[in-house]
Formats: C-alpha cells, structure tokens, sequence
C-alpha cells in the first residue's frame, strides 16, 4: 500500500513538473523576439521620387509602396553632400565636424588609432552583430563596400558604377577640366546595357533575395547597398522608354543666381569637369539628362520591389524593420551644374524612409531631420539599448507621436567649419571664412535670394547661428578629395596651422 501511495506521489510530481516546464515553454515563446533588419542604401538619390517630389510624373511604385508601409520624411537631410563623409557620419553616428572625415576615407580607415574620434566607435552594423544578430551586406554601403569584418555575411560590391560601354555616349568627363590638375567624373548618360540582369544592382537584389528566403536561429540584419543612381546614368532602353522626351520637365533654373554667392561658396561650386546648366541647354541635352536620371531611378525602384516582395512571401514579412536612405541630394541644373558638392537644398536632402511593427502606415513628415538619427533609430525600434555615442536622434517619437517637429533641425558640413543648417522655414550656411547665405523657404523654395545681409532677418540670423557646431576639427589624416580643388587646397592650408 505504502508503495503505490509512494508512486502515485512520484507521478503526480512528474505531472506537475511537467505543465510548469510547458508553461515556461510557452511563456518563453509567447516573449516578442526582437525584429529584423532591412537596411537599404540607394545611392545619390534626390527627391524625385514618387512620394515626395513626384518630380516629372517619375515613375516609383516600389517607393510608392514601401511609403504606404510606413512613414516618409520629406525632409531628411544628409550630414555631408558627398558619399564617403555622409556614408561614414551614418555608420559611426558622429559629425563630420567632431571625425575630420571631410573627404573619402578608405573604409578600413573609418576607425583608426589615429583618429581621436572614431578609433573604439562601434559601426552601425556592429551594434547589432553585438547584440546577438546575424548580419549581412552586399553592394555600397560604407563608402566602398564595408570595412573587414563588420559583416558576419558579407557579398562585397563590384568594383566602380559599370558596367560600361567601349565609348562614353556624351560627356568625355573631362568637360573644360584640365587633366592632371581636375578630377574626371563618370558623368555620362544614355542607354547601356541591354539587360537588367547585367547591372550589378540586379545581382545585388538576387543576393538579398536569396538570403531572404533562408531559416535562421537569430534575427538578422541584412543591408543592400544599390549603385544607381550614381553615374553614369547607364540602365536598359525600356527605362528610358518610360520616359518621352516631350514630357520631361526640367528643375527650376535662374542664370544668375550665383550673383549674391560668397567666394567660398563659389570656389566649392568650381566643378570644371562637370557638365554645366548653360552647357546643357545650348546643346540640348538637359532633358536627356533629366530622363536619363529618371530612367536610372525606375530601375532602381524595380530592383527595391524585388526586394520587398521577397521580403512580404517571408517568414519574416510581420517582424522586419525597414530603412531605406540615400547619401545626399543631387543637382539637375540647380545653381548652374550637375552635381551634388553643395549646401544648398538639392544637394543636402534626399530620401528617408522606415517601415515595421508599431510605426504607423502611410505618414508623412515635413520637419527637417538627420541622417544622422537612422543608427539610433533602428535601435530603438529594434529594442536594443541606446549606444551612449550616438550624435543624432531617434526619430521613433516623432514618427509616432509628432514629437519635437516644430522645433527639428538638420545640420550638414562641407569641408572643415563649412555648414548649412535646415529649419522648418530657413536655410542658414556658413562659410570657414564667417560669410553667409540665408535663404527664406516660405518666400523663396528655389534659394535664389541670399537675404543674409538683409536687416529684416538679423534676428533670425543670430538665433541659427547658435546651432551651429562648436567643434571644427582639422582633416583626419586619411580623408581626402582630390577630385574638388577647393578642398585640395583647404586640407592642406589647414594642417599646416599650428
């Protein structure tokens, strides 16, 4: 008897033991796992597209799509109108002001023991390899591709913006450069190749897409790093058919309008290997030149809906957190050139965009902000500790409860102590020598008019300049841009100060 009670009591335990083992089972499970990450770089993309400018009636419907998802700043500003500086301000989430990385930089040299500033920051993608993500990378993320090791996974990048056709179509790269003494920019423009499946942006969507489609054991950070529409703007001829010639529009343009310019802000415009405003409308190209862009951003809008489609026939299509950025505006005539190498408007905003759970769908923002404020963002809504080295924002509140957008601003440097700072209404620039412009949005949305001399605004002017950074540090020693003159000759002059 003594016995059967013994076992009954030994079963009973063992019954017990077990629904308190499955409630922690399912308690372990019910436990949100952290999301994944998309994180998708197009590169010198403007605000044409579809959901902000919808410049020329472009067709965008994977921009479309992905801005119906989640939320669209219109107003996103990059901390530098040039890839290498903008690229490494957003992986390391410091200034350019505060690394000296005013230039390109090799990206093994982003962080080195000889830069104060960057030599134990973590990388974007870091962050999240610490914090128990597998993490992937394909295409241009960093200014190259990626510094050793930052990936668990890396696809690395083809090498330069190809491929390309035995003859240049238009522009020899040259223009009224001087070789030897300007840089030769891969300007050009027309119809090449064939086929999508020969540009690299489509080997690099076949690359995410696959990866994708596999099982993992941990959330994961994937990063897709597309070309275009950096030039030449080279993509198939069905691009380009999207877009008659008859019905392109081109940017608003005034002939003078670099008469109330600052030296300094001239000298950073001298781009004699660039083709010009006045150049292109007296040899008819500048609507080609506005198709061929277009054509280059439909093309890389087939490439992103590729990428979300895979992504939406997922496993992982509910818990996946989506960024897609460029890394600077680009001029089509503004300001009397083709280019981005500026701190005007067209050069310093580009696209902004976040989707995933708990954002809302289909909202747009108009305050100004940071690319600066993607790292901590994608923290925040990835429920990962803020990185206490952070320069920027999250955005998370703003995105969901409107904060802080009356008061949101976005600040770009160009060169050491060169800046621009964007407000709701005004863009205020100073330049290394204390010249200035000031531009009024409400008034003017071109920037024709520098009203910085202009009485009316002396208050104003005073209140912008105190957002400007009150650290200026010299070029680190590994950044550099041969291919600007003006910078050529500013590192050089200021390395020597003592």
């Amino acid at each position: 008897m003594k016995k059967l009670v013994c076992l009954v009591a030994v079963i009973g335990l063992l019954i017990s033991s077990c629904k308190s083992k499955t409630a922690q089972e399912q308690a372990i499970s019910e436990e949100p796992s952290k999301p994944n990450v998309l994180f998708i770089s197009v590169d010198d993309l403007n605000n044409m597209i579809g959901p902000i400018d919808n410049f020329s009636n472009v067709k965008t419907p994977n921009f479309d799509r992905l801005a119906e998802m989640g939320v669209t700043f219109t107003n996103a500003h990059v901390q530098a109108p040039l890839c290498g500086p903008s690229r490494a301000s957003i992986m390391t989430g410091l200034r350019p002001s505060n690394t000296g990385i005013y230039g390109m930089a090799p990206d093994n040299e982003v962080r080195r023991d000889g830069n104060p500033a960057t030599k134990d920051i973590t990388f974007l993608p870091e962050y999240f390899n610490n914090n128990g993500y597998h993490t992937m990378g394909i295409g241009k993320l960093f200014h190259n591709h990626a510094p050793d090791s930052v990936f668990h996974e890396s696809g690395g990048r083809v090498k330069g913006f190809g491929p390309l056709p035995k003859k240049r179509f238009v522009w020899d790269g040259y223009g009224k450069g001087i070789k030897g003494v300007h840089g030769r920019t891969s300007t050009d423009w027309g119809a090449f190749p064939e086929n999508d499946s020969l540009m690299p942006d489509h080997s690099s969507a076949t690359w995410a897409i696959e990866r994708l489609q596999r099982d993992y054991d941990k959330p994961f950070f994937l990063g897709v790093g597309f070309l275009r529409v950096h030039v030449p703007l080279y993509v198939p001829q069905k691009w380009f058919d999207l877009y008659p010639l008859e019905a392109i529009e081109t940017p608003p343009y005034k002939a003078d309008d670099l008469a109330d310019i600052p030296d300094v802000g001239l000298q950073i415009n001298d781009l004699p290997m660039m083709p010009t405003t006045n150049w292109a409308i007296e040899s008819g190209e500048w609507k080609k030149m506005v198709q061929a862009y277009l054509a280059c951003i439909s093309f890389v809008d087939n490439q992103l809906g590729r990428v979300l489609d895979a992504l939406e026939n997922s496993k992982y299509a509910d818990n996946t957190v989506i960024v897609l950025w460029s890394d600077h505006g680009y001029r089509l005539g503004e300001k009397g050139t083709f280019a981005k190498h500026a701190l005007w408007e067209t050069a310093t905003k580009a696209p902004l965009m976040f989707a995933g759970p708990n954002l809302p769908k289909g909202k747009k923002i108009d305050a100004p902000v940071e690319m600066l404020s993607i790292y901590p963002t994608l923290l925040e809504l990835s429920g990962l500790p803020a990185y206490s080295r952070n320069e920027g924002k999250s955005l998370v509140s703003m995105m969901n409860k409107n904060e802080g957008v009356e008061d949101s601003f976005a600040l770009t440097t160009y060169g050491m102590n060169n800046h621009a700072v964007r407000t709701n209404q005004f863009r205020y620039i100073q330049y290394e020598d204390g010249t200035q412009e000031l531009y009024d949005h409400a008034n003017d949305p071109n920037e024709w008019i520098n009203v910085a001399g202009n009485e009316e605004y002396k208050e104003k002017l005073e209140e912008l300049k105190q957002l400007l950074p009150n650290t200026n540090v010299k070029w680190d020693e590994k950044s550099k841009y041969t291919f600007q003159p003006y910078f050529v000759e500013q590192k050089a002059r200021t390395s020597a100060e003592n």
